[in-house]
């Protein structure tokens, strides 16, 4: 059994690196991967951990994909670690991620919620980890919001009157970008962008076309229609079946390393499966 999405410190989760490999180890698994926002800054320490506790590893990040009016995710792995194009790209998507922090904090003094970005910080452990989840967790420690689903809903989620939209890549720019780093690239939780059965499938077809290595068939919280719908694409445009349970630590509470929910089960062949489409050698 494997993982191959998992967050930590160095995005939105809040376990450390070290915390989450231990706890992949103590889930009896034979891989994980961890795929932070934007960032691979804790892949040396999380490798680290979980080499030591017998579990393989790669590099992997979680990428900001832009469709109009949609949020798409690309998961990468396995890639190489200095190549410059990818580094840039994830530092400009780092940057757009300060700058619409900024405009988020703004726009909650305006509505009489002032939450600065000291307290923003301090939930995150750092100036340079802020996501929304930290800035609804101080909302709710300020008493503006009942609980972090209340802060998204009333203030930060799309449409809300203090969500700022930030950049974000081109889907199969991401996906080039992460093939020509020595890496494959998959698309992530497919359901979370609310495409239609056929939009999807188009979709899906656009990036196969650009090089996509991979679908997150399995998933938290993927029914089991679902998880045949999404394997009969992987088959249908040769890609990977890969998963993971999207473990944030506390910011998602009932979801846990290697079974989310319980029943999760990712197979063990997909971790070796993607790393067949990367060739950097980061594996």
């Amino acid at each position: 059994m494997i993982d191959l999405h998992l967050h930590s410190t160095f995005s939105d989760g809040t376990c450390t690196p070290e915390e989450v490999a231990a706890l992949a180890a103590d889930a009896g698994l034979s891989a994980a991967v961890l795929t932070d926002h934007d960032t691979w800054g804790g892949w040396p320490r999380f490798a680290a951990a979980a080499r030591a506790r017998g579990l393989r590893t790669a590099t992997g990040m979680e990428i900001s994909a832009d469709v109009p009016g949609r949020t798409v995710h690309m998961l990468a792995y396995g890639f190489d670690p200095d190549a410059p194009a990818l580094a840039a790209a994830a530092e400009k998507l780092r940057e757009g991620r300060r700058v619409r922090n900024a405009s988020i904090l703004a726009k909650l003094a305006r509505l009489g919620c002032p939450v600065s970005a000291a307290d923003v910080a301090r939930e995150a452990g750092s100036p340079d980890l802020v996501a929304r989840p930290h800035i609804a967790n101080a909302l709710v420690r300020r008493g503006f919001a009942r609980d972090r689903a209340d802060a998204f809903r009333r203030f930060l989620e799309r449409g809300a009157p203090a969500y700022e939209d930030r950049v974000r890549l081109d889907p199969e720019e991401a996906v080039r970008l992460v093939r020509a780093a020595g890496g494959a690239a998959v698309l992530a939780h497919p359901f979370s962008a609310r495409f239609g059965r056929a939009e999807l499938r188009a979709f899906v077809a656009r990036l196969a076309a650009a090089g996509l290595a991979g679908l997150e068939v399995h998933y938290t919280g993927h029914l089991p229609a679902q998880v045949e719908e999404l394997s009969g694409l992987a088959r249908e445009f040769g890609l990977v079946a890969a998963g993971g349970s999207d473990f944030h630590g506390a910011n998602k509470p009932n979801v846990r390393v290697g079974v989310a929910y319980g029943g999760l089960k990712v197979p063990d062949e997909a971790f070796d499966a993607l790393l067949a489409r990367a060739s950097s050698g980061a594996g």
